[in-house]
């Protein structure tokens, strides 16, 4: 039989966004950063901004979200995307315009322009990946590295007498009056998936009916970084990440 035949359109119930590019994922297995990016290829579909959207993305691994996502991308600066995205949607204000960033550089070398970009308002949304390491440089402490966790930088763990206490920024930003939504998500099971979608969808109707700054958490792993298989990251994430970075709704009000 031909497969055509059993494969009909109407018995189809998923396909491949068609944001999504040809390009072979270069992530390291168990990452969370692809599933981030065929969200944000589905949800561009489905609100039909294909044509006016303009993604930032800075220095780490988030800076090749181009390669996957077909859509207009600007490489800003190390930290620098938020104020990038400032520019470009207060001169083209009919435009999308998100940035796409990892917690070390959202949370450290870009502390400035996440806080005042927040603080002014801005109608952009950020997509902040939080997986507690540097993943791209070699596995070094990042602001938002948990107490007692071994890095390259803390191969003791981490000690709050030395390095301080992991930083909740968007615990940071949902006090600031610019943001309207702030919320905590994640992406290792079907459910939490959707809800990320979700979020991710209402973020950029934020952006696009000018209501604000509004920023998207998605806890998530390293593997490679953390030096456990796949499995045991989710696991570990699950029963040490979420305990300081809870999951749901910080701010929202866009409603």
């Amino acid at each position: 039989m031909d497969i055509n035949e059993i494969i009909k359109p109407e018995n189809k119930v998923y396909s491949r966004p068609k944001l999504m590019t040809e390009a072979t994922m270069h992530y390291c297995p168990g990452c969370s950063h692809g599933v981030v990016h065929k969200l944000i290829a589905e949800v561009v579909e489905e609100l039909e901004l294909e044509d006016k959207t303009v993604g930032i993305a800075p220095v780490g691994c988030a800076v090749f979200a181009y390669n996957y996502v077909d859509v207009d991308w600007i490489e800003a600066a190390h930290g620098r995307a938020p104020a990038i995205a400032t520019a470009v949607k207060r001169l083209r204000p009919d435009l999308m315009v998100f940035t796409y960033q990892g917690d070390g550089d959202l949370a450290a070398i870009g502390t400035c322009e996440t806080i005042h970009a927040a603080n002014r308002g801005e109608n952009i949304a950020i997509i902040f990946i939080n997986n507690g390491i540097y993943g791209m440089t070699g596995g070094q402490m990042a602001p938002t590295t948990l107490e007692g966790m071994k890095t390259s930088t803390t191969p003791y763990g981490r000690r709050t007498d030395l390095n301080g206490f992991p930083l909740k920024i968007s615990n940071i930003l949902a006090e600031l009056d610019g943001t309207c939504y702030v919320t905590r998500q994640a992406v290792h099971t079907p459910a939490c998936v959707r809800k990320t979608k979700n979020a991710i969808k209402k973020a950029f109707q934020n952006s696009m009916k000018g209501l604000g700054t509004s920023v998207v958490e998605v806890v998530s792993t390293c593997a490679s970084g953390w030096k456990m298989s796949p499995v045991n990251a989710n696991k570990w994430m699950e029963e040490n990440m979420f305990a300081k970075y809870p999951l749901g709704d910080l701010k929202n009000t866009a409603e």
